[in-house]
Parts: structure tokens; C-alpha cells; sequence
């Protein structure tokens, strides 16, 4: 895959300066309304985003994914999972475009495909990771870096060809990019630090699960984090 790229550019100017004093005020009036523009642009849409019809769908399929991941068994979770992935399914099909959409599409079918482990779960994995690079290709944040944890954990997880499309190299370059967006995150730094350990790196893996343990839990998925937290503690004391 190829990670997306933020680009910073410069504009030069040599020799191409405005000398009358006019010109420079006309030119900081169009800069100024330009600027109100783009902030109140911005406002609507950040406004128009979280009262849109697909955003409150997308808060219960997140609800109800958090119940499952934290209060089902295992077994339990399996079947939970199956039809909480057709749903997503539905909301990504009548969404194409919503990043934040595709990136909780291609979560739910990652711990879908966990869930049920094995060969049935190549399909789902392989599904999982493509609607999370379209999802990044929308949104290179990728959901503050969900998509780029999500996309290191299939990597590290699936086999490698010609079964599927495994790679450690690759795994590493997910959750590095996800530690540049969210550098605080504590499933950013869990997940990172269960690569680390498969690989044995162990002193490596013990820095990360440190700053999982004192990292910060996000809003909207506070049980998970500090679910993770508390595993952070447990696989700590076992690395010694």
C-alpha cells in the first residue's frame, strides 16, 4: 500500500514583491475575506457533518460495537460481530464516500475476521483492508490514525502470499504512521507494542506498553482503552 503523503509546498516569490502600498491593502482585504470564507466553509461543514443522517447510524453501529468488544465472551462475540458486519456492510454501501464510515466498516470486519480465525477469515481480512485504504485515500488521518492501527494489526496478522497479503515491514509502517497522528493513543501503543513482542523486540515492546498504560483514552471508546490499559499492565509485568 501506498501511505498517503502530506506534501507541504512553498511558493516563490523572488523578485515578484508588490511595491504599492495600495496593491498590499486591496491584497490583505481579499486575504482577510478569503480567510472568513474558509473558516465559516469549514463551520457549516464540520455543522452539516455531525448532524448528517449517516453520523448518528454510525454512532449506534460504534455503541454497539463497543458492548460487544467488552461485554460479550468470546463465543458470544463471534455471531455479535457477524451481524453487526452486515450492518456496516449496509451503512458503507449507502455511504461510499464518508471516510469515517469506511474506516468503522473496515474495523468491524477485522475483529470479525479475529473472531472467527482461520482460513473463513482470509475473505473478511482481505475486505477489512480494502475499504481502510479507500477510507485513507478520503481521509489521509485516517480517522485519527483507527485506520492505520487497524491496517498495522492486519498486516502483523494475516499470512504472508500466497495465502494472503502478510508483512511485517509493512505492519511497522501502519503504526508508525498512526503514532505520527495520534502519538498519545493507547491502542495506537498496545497494538504497536503485541507486533514488537512477535517480533522480539522486547525492550522496544516494554516502551510502547509503558506509554499505552500512561496514554490517553479516547471519548468515544473509553471501555476499549481502558480495557487495553489494563492489558498493557498485565503484558508489562509478563515481559518483566
Amino acid at each position: 500500500m501506498s501511505l498517503p503523503i502530506t506534501f507541504l509546498a512553498a511558493l516563490a516569490l523572488g523578485g515578484c514583491l508588490v511595491t504599492s502600498g495600495l496593491a498590499q491593502a486591496d491584497d490583505a482585504v481579499q486575504s482577510q475575506s478569503a480567510s472568513l470564507k474558509a473558516s465559516n466553509t469549514s463551520v457549516q461543514g464540520d455543522s452539516q457533518t455531525s448532524t448528517a443522517p449517516w453520523r448518528s447510524q454510525l454512532n449506534a453501529l460504534i455503541a454497539r460495537f463497543e458492548r460487544i468488544s467488552t461485554t460479550l465472551s468470546e463465543d458470544e462475540q463471534a455471531e455479535a460481530l457477524e451481524a453487526l458486519a452486515a450492518e456496516a456492510r449496509g451503512l458503507g454501501e449507502r455511504y461510499p464516500s464518508q471516510p469515517d464510515v469506511l474506516v468503522w466498516q473496515g474495523i468491524i470486519f477485522a475483529s470479525e475476521a479475529r473472531a472467527k480465525g482461520g482460513v473463513s477469515a482470509l475473505g473478511l481480512a482481505k475486505e477489512a483492508r480494502e475499504v481502510l485504504e479507500r477510507a485513507v485515500e478520503l481521509d489521509p488521518a485516517g480517522l485519527r490514525g483507527s485506520a492505520y492501527v487497524t491496517l498495522g494489526a492486519l498486516y502483523d496478522r494475516a499470512p504472508g502470499w500466497p495465502l494472503a497479503f502478510g508483512d511485517e515491514a509493512t505492519a511497522e509502517r501502519m503504526f508508525e504512521r498512526a503514532l505520527e497522528i495520534r502519538p498519545t493513543g493507547i491502542d495506537v501503543h498496545f497494538y504497536f507494542a503485541a507486533f514488537l513482542e512477535e517480533e522480539g523486540r522486547l525492550d522496544e515492546a516494554r516502551a510502547h506498553l509503558k506509554r499505552a498504560i500512561d496514554g490517553q483514552s479516547r471519548s468515544a471508546r473509553v471501555a476499549t482503552d481502558e480495557a487495553l490499559r489494563e492489558e498493557a499492565i498485565r503484558r508489562l509485568a509478563k515481559l518483566g
